[in-house]
């Protein structure tokens, strides 16, 4: 009879290598020709100008458009992939000295049909009428530049990072794109300094971006190639066209299939380029933990500097940093053992974030429950509990020192806070090069380092790595990394490995990955969702269809993942089957209906809700089902519900959602989380509810607000936010939160604060 513990370290590392194989030789007998493949690269060819156009969103009238090569003959992904667009779209690229311009024009049949959901700094893309363009600056065919547009004039701005990164199997490559702030494979918080202005008319819109070659990172010579595409999405229909045109299986960020843009020169001058970025602060705030609750007013101010070593090299240094813009995090319910993650939010850590990012992907099913992040730029300035810890100084250098290597090097400084944290010092070292086919080799260093009065001698953590990528033809990839630790008292097992192989043509997506992490691995500057060690093995296989009609479905993928955590002894841990059919329709809804299949084997005591579960086995499984209604509707709405078994329990839980916007003016979005849990222990009922509201003046004005209220936490909270921003995100800003406890529980930075703040950027070499 087969068992989990007959299965071996070696059994397991065998049966990768056989999927890896398996994969390869797959790719080798079905590849397919692309549009980046050699005779086949789509060009457009960029013009210089002595008068730039008037940014206006007026580009036919517009006599620096003339005589310009036009780029057009998009052709569709979805529905119907291989076909051309629907609607004409056409490209026009200039430039001066100093500014790359792009000239777009979105024919419309009927402008009248023309959708914006938002205009939002870096709002959605994908449920509204919009261009976006990707930039491979340096043609390494991994990484680039995004910025995009709709008729309302929003920036959409982001960095790509090894080509988006994998994607899990949940949907098809199309539209998508995803931010895990400065990790993942879209850096989405990612802000330059540039400017778009957009025109509707009888013929549909317009666009023209004037984007600073300072803005843009690229190789220190006069005569550029760089890799580039378009991307045309019209709801309505559901549409979405590329330029180059794109696999269905791939988006955008596919930077390997980008078309080429010649003809481009940047004057060796733009390398000096300074940015000062000064800011002053004041708050006043109540703390209702403090004995004195009386409302104190603070003052600051502070200062970021930027600082463009080469074209392709930045440095980036930041004094008494403050982050008192930033929007809050979404509140959480934990239903398991293991720890939760926030994403990274905070301008100074996003910037070339990427550089940091180990290869660290092959998850089956999302979460990855073994995510491990090498660097979580989050340790720094926040403490376990949440608590803001001052950062007194840092800086960074960032970028390629080649057209094929890039290197990080990160210090920052904070504060110390009594009974809290002492001061701490961390550093941070990354090099990666570059190889064909979207290969690459590189080295990770982190470490962290106790300063100051309340430091102890041994108090430090290190943590080492190496990994790589490899390109298996057009639609395969191998990856991993190798790591240790180095924790003072911590003797055991502190290595760290994982190795996945993704392959994915247009009809399948096939994954699979090991990963092991000792009991004594300890990346304090980093984020380990189960601690304690263990061994996982995944597998996952997704199928993408296009059913020509039926029932209205645009697309089906139906998927199946496994998981299974072993311990070092090994016993099984975790075990996960899960059963996946999704759909989606003609007008952009979608459904979709899953069977968990679970086992969990518990070896200390945890609570869930207040409410303990003892150690044992629980063999237990679920049921989901969900709809959500046209997203890009003025009413959209949603609902999943999910029964089944919870730790020799049971759990319900409904999460209804409604979202309503007036143009791309106001937007307002409710959802609500209940959960219906019944153990052994004890029973309760959870409840999370969350209200956004937004209203943009214009896509630089902007009000928002979220509202929360999360019984499990015991907390109210409320974040409103007044944006007037000016280049790159800086502008003034008033926000006010506040945390108040459910009944007589005071939780963990209970209070009122009202923060204005006023930054601006000055360019000081131009």
């Amino acid at each position: 009879m087969f068992t989990v513990a007959n299965i071996t370290r070696s059994d397991l590392l065998v049966g990768l290598c056989t999927a890896v194989l398996l994969v390869c030789s797959g790719v080798g007998l079905n590849s397919q020709s692309t549009a980046g493949a050699p005779g086949g690269t789509p060009t457009v060819t960029a013009m210089a100008v002595q008068e730039p156009p008037l940014i206006d969103g007026e580009v036919l009238a517009d006599t620096a458009w003339e005589n310009v090569s036009v780029a057009t003959g998009f052709q569709q992904s979805t529905p119907d992939d291989g076909q051309p667009a629907t609607q004409r779209t056409e490209i026009r690229v200039v430039f001066t000295s100093d500014t790359l311009f792009i000239g777009v024009v979105c024919y419309d049949s009927d402008p009248s049909l023309i959708v914006v959901t938002d205009s939002r700094r870096d709002s959605s893309m994908n449920d509204t009428d919009s261009i976006q363009i990707v930039f491979d600056t340096f043609r390494d065919r991994q990484n680039g530049f995004v910025f995009g547009t709709t008729p309302a004039g929003q920036e959409y701005d982001g960095q790509v990072i090894n080509e988006g990164g994998s994607r899990s199997l949940f949907g098809s490559g199309g539209r998508g794109g995803f931010s895990r702030g400065g990790g993942g494979g879209f850096n989405l918080n990612w802000d330059g300094a540039w400017q778009v202005r957009t025109l509707v008319s009888d013929i549909g819109w317009s666009a023209e971006f004037a984007i600073p070659f300072r803005t843009l990172r690229f190789p220190a010579r006069p005569q550029q190639h760089w890799g580039i595409n378009f991307q045309r999405n019209l709801p309505r229909r559901n549409e979405t066209a590329y330029w180059a045109p794109l696999p269905r299986q791939y988006n955008l960020y596919r930077v390997s299939m980008a078309g080429q843009l010649d003809g481009l020169v940047t004057p060796s001058g733009n390398a000096r380029n300074l940015q000062l970025t000064p800011y002053v602060v004041g708050a006043m705030s109540k703390r209702d933990r403090l004995p004195d609750r009386r409302a104190v007013v603070t003052g600051d101010m502070g200062a970021d500097l930027k600082y463009s070593v080469t074209p392709g090299l930045t440095l980036d240094a930041t004094y008494n940093t403050d982050f008192a813009q930033v929007e809050v995090d979404d509140q959480q319910i934990n239903l398991d053992r293991f720890n939760l993650f926030f994403p990274e939010k905070r301008p100074f850590f996003l910037e070339n974030a990427g550089a940091f990012t180990v290869a660290n992907e092959g998850a089956a099913r999302q979460p990855d429950l073994g995510q491990t992040e090498l660097f979580f730029s989050r340790r720094i300035g926040i403490s376990a509990t949440g608590q803001q810890i001052p950062i007194l100084a840092g800086s960074r250098l960032s970028g390629k020192v080649t057209d094929t290597t890039t290197v990080g090097f990160l210090n920052m400084q904070t504060e110390d806070i009594d009974g809290v944290a002492p001061a701490n010092n961390f550093t941070v070292a990354r090099a990666r090069r570059e190889l064909p086919n979207r290969s690459s080799v590189g080295g990770l260093f982190v470490n962290r380092i106790a300063t100051g009065r309340q430091a102890r001698s041994n108090d430090y953590n290190r943590t080492y790595a190496v990994d790589g990528r490899w390109g298996v033809g057009d639609n395969a990839m191998v990856q991993g990394f190798v790591g240790r630790t180095e924790t003072p008292g911590r003797r055991g097992r502190d290595h760290a490995l994982n190795v996945s192989a993704n392959y994915s043509s247009e009809s399948w997506r096939l994954l699979t990955g090991y990963q092991e992490n000792g009991e004594d691995f300890n990346p304090e500057v980093g984020f380990v969702r189960r601690t304690g060690g263990f061994r996982k093995y995944d597998l996952g296989i997704n199928n993408t269809s296009r059913p020509n009609g039926f029932l209205k479905f645009q697309e089906l993928t139906p998927h199946m993942s496994f998981t299974r955590f072993w311990n070092f002894d090994g016993v099984m841990e975790t075990s996960f089957l899960h059963l996946h059919f999704m759909g989606e329709f003609e007008d952009s809804s979608s459904t979709g209906a899953w069977y968990d299949v679970k086992s969990e084997r518990v070896f200390r005591t945890f609570s869930i809700s207040g409410i303990p579960v003892a150690p044992g086995r629980y063999d237990f499984s679920e049921t989901n089902y969900s709809f959500r209604y046209n997203r890009s509707a003025p009413i959209s709405f949603g609902v999943s519900t999910t029964a089944g078994g919870l730790f020799g329990g049971d759990i319900v839980t409904v999460r209804p959602s409604v979202r309503l916007r007036y143009q791309e003016t106001l937007n307002l979005s409710l959802s609500y989380s209940r959960n219906d849990i019944d153990l052994p222990a004890g029973s309760t009922i959870t409840n999370l509810t969350s209200a956004r509201i937004g209203y943009n003046l214009s896509p630089r004005v902007f009000l928002q607000g979220l509202i929360q209220h999360n019984d499990s936490a015991g907390l109210w909270s409320s974040n409103l936010r007044f944006g007037w921003l000016r280049d790159a995100n800086t502008g003034l800003f008033l926000v006010y939160n506040d945390i108040e406890g459910i009944s007589d529980y005071v939780p963990v930075g209970a209070g009122r604060s009202l923060i204005l703040k006023f930054s601006y950027l000055l360019d000081v070499l131009n």
